[in-house]
């Protein structure tokens, strides 16, 4: 999109070091970010925030709600609250928020639109309502939550309390469930189709990448299909 295109961070719950290596791997400065964009509370996805705004001090989009849940102290950065469900704009990124389902005060997917091209990042939810399907139609790509395999998960190390969270509707998108939505609802826009936020302890990149293979392949669909895998930097996607 050029060199003067606009960067966005989508969460921050990597070091710094680390959020500088892999952006640096791709041939992104940090110091040309333009903002970081937060989905929700949680320390997976917000911990690096401290450490980055200190050296970036990069403006960071979240809902009010989301803010008021987050300790603020030793964050350096400007906020730039919004309501779930609306959008906004960032440079040449015309940004998308809706609501998904998950354990958090007000959490968030987004669908960043620019230059014709659009992408949607869906993780961190427990099933996948009719209202996201919606927002997902006509994207061309997608970044989808495949976090684990049920049976993994039920005869696991966590204790039971946290995998009925991680199963419940609020929780996080098994493997079947990601699968059922490529099978049966997912645009054929979306060519280029990442699965991520795997759980390292309750699935494998193989599983999901075969399961995933066969349900493109019951669609006659023919995506860039990529499975990211954990603590593994993925390459770029370019248009």
């Amino acid at each position: 999109m050029g060199t003067d295109r606009t960067r966005v961070l989508i969460d921050a719950g990597l070091s710094r070091r680390e959020v500088e290596s892999r952006l640096f791997a791709i041939g992104e400065d940090p110091a040309n970010l333009d903002a970081i964009l937060v989905t929700h509370e949680h320390s997976d996805h917000v911990s690096g925030l401290g450490v980055l705004s200190r050296k970036y001090k990069k403006p960071i989009y979240l809902t009010h709600l989301t803010e008021t849940a987050i300790d603020w102290e030793g964050i350096a950065s400007a906020r730039q609250t919004f309501q779930a469900g609306t959008g906004f704009t960032i440079g040449d990124l015309d940004i998308g928020s809706f609501t998904i389902p998950h354990d958090a005060i007000d959490p968030v997917g987004y669908v960043l639109r620019s230059q014709g091209l659009s992408c949607a990042v869906v993780t961190d939810l427990g099933y996948m309502p009719d209202s996201i399907k919606m927002h997902l139609r006509g994207v061309d790509a997608l970044l989808l939550e495949s976090n684990h395999n049920l049976e993994m998960l039920k005869v696991g190390p966590y204790p039971w309390s946290i995998k009925q969270r991680i199963m419940g509707r609020k929780g996080h998108l098994s493997n079947d469930a990601a699968f059922e939505f490529i099978t049966n609802d997912m645009d054929s826009s979306v060519s280029t189709l990442i699965l991520g936020h795997l759980s390292e302890h309750n699935n494998y990149p193989t599983l999901v990448q075969q399961m995933a293979e066969q349900a493109l392949g019951q669609r006659g669909l023919k995506p860039r299909l990529h499975v990211a895998e954990p603590g593994v930097a993925s390459c770029a996607f370019e248009y």
